[in-house]
């Protein structure tokens, strides 16, 4: 029997979510290809030009700027061809991360659509980054919230914290209401 949750109008629990994410893990790298030419990772990895030009990464979103946290940078990268967009959020459940969804989205579509790739990287790549990466494949790929975990978690274990989880949820809400709605 179907969970109410698995139809394509219904957005899941977060319960659900978290249960979802805990399943079959499996150990992962640094950086893992997510998507055709998406990739999420670590600031290591951010950090290591050497290994972005071998992923051939021409783009970079890193879901924890600013000198608190992952202070790389356009300047970080001026030595390269890479573009940047950083984002300054703590990995803390009251952070609205939200907010920054459509135009991560929009960036991470522009560069796909132009052959490049992308990573997207905070910390450890678990939670910032792989939020983002979420919410770009419901927006974009029109992936259902569950689709886009299970997608994702195919190639990388990702544990958004459970305020980027409901922010997710809402998302699938609203994208579930627009579909239907057109």
């Amino acid at each position: 029997m179907r969970s109410e949750w698995e139809s394509k109008d219904q957005t899941p629990p977060t319960c659900d979510l978290l249960s979802l994410l805990l399943k079959n893990r499996r150990p992962t790298g640094a950086v893992n290809e997510v998507w055709p030419n998406l990739f999420i990772g670590n600031a290591a990895t951010a950090r290591d030009k050497t290994l972005l030009n071998n992923l051939e990464i021409t783009h970079v979103v890193n879901a924890a700027d600013g000198p608190q946290h992952i202070d790389t940078g356009p300047r970080f990268y001026k030595d390269t061809n890479i573009e940047y967009r950083g984002i300054e959020a703590p990995d803390s459940r009251d952070f609205d991360l939200s907010p920054f969804f459509v135009e991560t989205a929009d960036f991470i579509h522009e560069a796909l659509s132009q052959k490049g790739k992308v990573l997207v990287h905070c910390a450890r790549g678990v939670s910032r980054s792989a939020t983002l990466v979420l919410a770009f494949l419901m927006i974009k790929e029109r992936l259902p919230l569950m689709e886009a975990v299970e997608t994702v978690g195919r190639s990388r274990n990702i544990l958004p914290n459970v305020g980027f989880l409901n922010q997710l949820c809402h998302l699938d809400s609203t994208l579930a209401s627009e579909r239907k709605s057109t």
